[in-house]
């Protein structure tokens, strides 16, 4: 037996014990006779003393960071104790031990400030594993992964693996293909998800279908996007959203308590795809703070049912508003006291590349009531004033501006609001808000193609009421000019994506379940009767035979 306990467990209760422990080197402090030894494993850290009796066999045998150990000793009390240890009370007091294998010195420090940067630490994969934040990133993952299948377990869904090797069937990313041995010049591809074979599910028969599954994308490289990723798949039969909202919000909160040992017992807040690109200018936003956006110059087009706050900035003959398509303002609360310099390094940060902003105008609502800017020489202290009160700006706050094209702008002050909420603290890490975001459009629109592509992917359903308005009309985009006047264009999904603090965690849509409905929406994509009939003949085909919704 190489061990007896791990190196994560003994504790003063345990004090006299004869024990074998086992794992690797963290360090070695020699003090003359004596050897004080960090050894760790998965599970924790204890320190062993080398007394006088065997400090001599470890000058014939040293050892370094990274052996492998396995001693045999005893539990004794710490006369210096470390109370930031589990096991910071107690020592081994070794009485033999044994090098299981040694070790080259390792490239970085195995710790968990570790002075390895990223390209080395991934060239040593393995060494970074053994780290107690990777560790703990994994022994997440796993927790996370065993609470969802317990919950899972407990409503009646089944674990069913559906196919790796399969047809290729578009969904929105490129396919990583696998060429047949058995078939040349013919490949599989890896999915992109089981959408299909969950939809053939609920035909069959299985009306409650979950896996844990590795899904393929071959696409660009984000933070948040890699070619391969694992995702807790699902799908429903006999149900409308507001069931899935609810069937999900208790596995995340199961998933809370389980994982976090924490109740989240808030009404999740709701929020449609407009509300949210409106008030906060994305469409995954961290609701753990305020400070939703203030539209002084809409593009009418996209947001023909907002307030029209133009008044506030126009006629001032100041040309970086007047030819801006969008003009986006922010209320920083309790900001009016940024120094300049400070103003600066944020005008500086909304023109780095990744932001692509050519300024930041600012107004400072003082605590007196007055009101200074950096376009005084364009605008009245009066309209400064109407325009932080637009912004629901107090007296002391700062309020920020940024103009230029809608989507960049959009993104910009987005990206803006995210790094003052850092700034001021108000992104607490021990803080979580779930939301829901709904109602996304159906369709976008292809400018170089003039025609429609899917949002979410060909199987998404329209909202019940707009089911109607999608069969009866023709998807033909005939006047490009004013596609958003096409009726296609206000049709929203049968979607909802979960956010948490910022991130997007999770999503879905109801399904197409009718050939008919399926067809017409294959068709608004651009695919003849012989394409849908060659990639997807064999999902219409089902929908012939009692597909539930």
């Amino acid at each position: 037996m190489y061990r007896s306990h791990t190196c994560g467990e003994l504790r003063l209760q345990d004090k006299g014990k004869k024990i074998q422990l086992a794992g690797w080197v963290q360090t070695v402090r020699k003090y003359g006779s004596i050897t004080f030894v960090d050894l760790r494993d998965r599970y924790g850290i204890t320190q062993l003393l080398f007394g006088e009796a065997v400090n001599a066999q470890l000058d014939q045998q040293p050892i370094g960071r990274e052996f492998v150990l396995q001693v045999t000793g005893t539990v004794i009390e710490r006369s210096n104790k470390n109370l930031q240890l589990p096991t910071g009370e107690i020592e081994i007091e070794v009485g033999s031990f044994t090098i299981l294998n040694r070790s080259a010195v390792p490239p970085f420090t195995i710790q968990d400030e570790t002075d390895g940067g990223d390209d080395l630490r991934m060239k040593y994969r393995f060494l970074d594993l053994r780290r107690a934040p990777v560790r703990k990133n994994l022994e997440l993952r796993y927790a996370v992964n065993r609470a969802a299948r317990n919950y899972l377990h407990q409503q009646s869904f089944l674990d069913i693996e559906t196919p790796f090797l399969i047809k290729s069937t578009p969904e929105g990313a490129r396919d990583f293909v696998v060429p047949s041995r058995m078939n040349p010049g013919q490949f599989y591809a890896l999915p992109q998800s089981p959408q299909t074979f969950k939809q053939l599910l609920m035909v069959s028969g299985y009306d409650r279908y979950y896996q844990i599954v590795k899904c393929f994308r071959d696409e660009d490289l984000r933070a948040d996007r890699q070619p391969e990723f694992t995702q807790i798949d699902c799908e429903m039969a006999f149900v409308e959203q507001e069931d899935i909202l609810s069937m999900f919000e208790g596995m995340i909160k199961s998933i809370f308590k389980e994982v976090k040992g924490i109740d989240y017992t808030e009404k999740v807040e709701r929020m449609t795809w407009e509300q949210a690109m409106w008030t906060y200018g994305n469409d995954k936003p961290d609701i753990r703070f305020g400070m939703p956006l203030l539209n002084l110059k809409k593009p009418d087009s996209v947001y023909p049912d907002r307030n029209d706050n133009r008044s506030l900035i126009d006629g001032a003959q100041f040309n970086v508003f007047d030819q801006a398509e969008t003009v986006l303002a922010i209320c920083l609360p309790n900001g009016a006291d940024y120094t300049r310099k400070q103003i600066d390094e944020l005008t500086e940060w909304v023109k780095r590349p990744q932001i692509g902003m050519k300024g930041l105008v600012y107004i400072r609502y003082n605590a007196d009531g007055s009101c200074k800017s950096s376009v005084d020489k364009f605008y009245s202290e009066e309209r400064q004033l109407a325009i932080a009160k637009a912004a629901g700006a107090n007296p002391g706050d700062l309020i920020l501006i940024v103009a230029g094209a809608e989507e960049r702008t959009r993104k910009a002050i987005s990206e803006l609001r995210l790094e003052l909420g850092e700034r001021a603290g108000l992104r607490k890490p021990d803080e979580y808000k779930l939301l829901w975001v709904l109602d996304f459009p159906l369709f976008e629109y292809d400018e170089e193609g003039n025609r429609w592509v899917a949002r979410h992917h060909p199987f998404t359903s329209p909202k019940p009421s707009q089911i109607e308005t999608m069969i009866s009309n023709d998807p033909v985009i005939k006047d490009a000019a004013n596609y958003l006047n096409h009726p296609y264009a206000s049709i929203k999904a049968n979607a909802y994506d979960m956010v948490l603090n910022g991130n997007e965690i999770g999503g879905g849509s109801i399904r197409i379940h009718q050939r008919e409905l399926q067809e017409k929406m294959f068709a608004a994509l651009g695919m003849d009767k012989e394409e849908q009939q060659h990639k997807f003949g064999f999902l219409l085909g089902a929908f012939e035979y009692g597909a539930p919704p």
